[in-house]
């Protein structure tokens, strides 16, 4: 089965599966199950044709994929132009909804912390 041309898993349960399309997440997917009456527990391979494009036609309505990413990339690029406080956060890539920055985001600020004892151990062999 395939919705946007992203190709659903067949070994997955379908309210599961649907998530592999950007866009599409847990209540999404069980909201479009539901108001198709379709199982989501059912496998994708077990669905009828009908039942799969209609599935698919639901899910196509939404923004979804390549559409959505380039709305999503053009609100931080007009958030960026108009030089607003988020904007800036993005240009530094610094979290912008308020997290704090002291300990945590430090991988994104490049100050990663590399210890002696972090990671796991080696066993000595005797």
């Amino acid at each position: 089965m395939r919705i946007a041309g992203i190709t659903i898993p067949e070994d997955k349960r379908l309210d599961i599966g649907l998530t592999a399309v950007y866009g599409v997440g847990r209540p999404r997917a069980a909201a479009v199950l539901a108001s198709l009456n379709v199982d989501g527990g059912k496998r994708p391979k077990d669905l009828s044709a009908t039942e799969e494009a209609s599935i698919r036609e639901a899910i196509e309505k939404f923004t979804i994929e390549g559409e959505l990413k380039r709305q999503i990339s053009a609100n931080v690029r007009r958030l960026k132009d108009i030089k607003s406080h988020r904007g800036s956060r993005h240009l530094k890539k610094l979290p912008a909804r308020g997290q704090r920055t002291k300990t945590n985001s430090r991988t994104v600020r490049g100050n990663v912390r590399k210890t002696m004892t972090s990671g796991r151990r080696k066993l000595e062999k005797t």
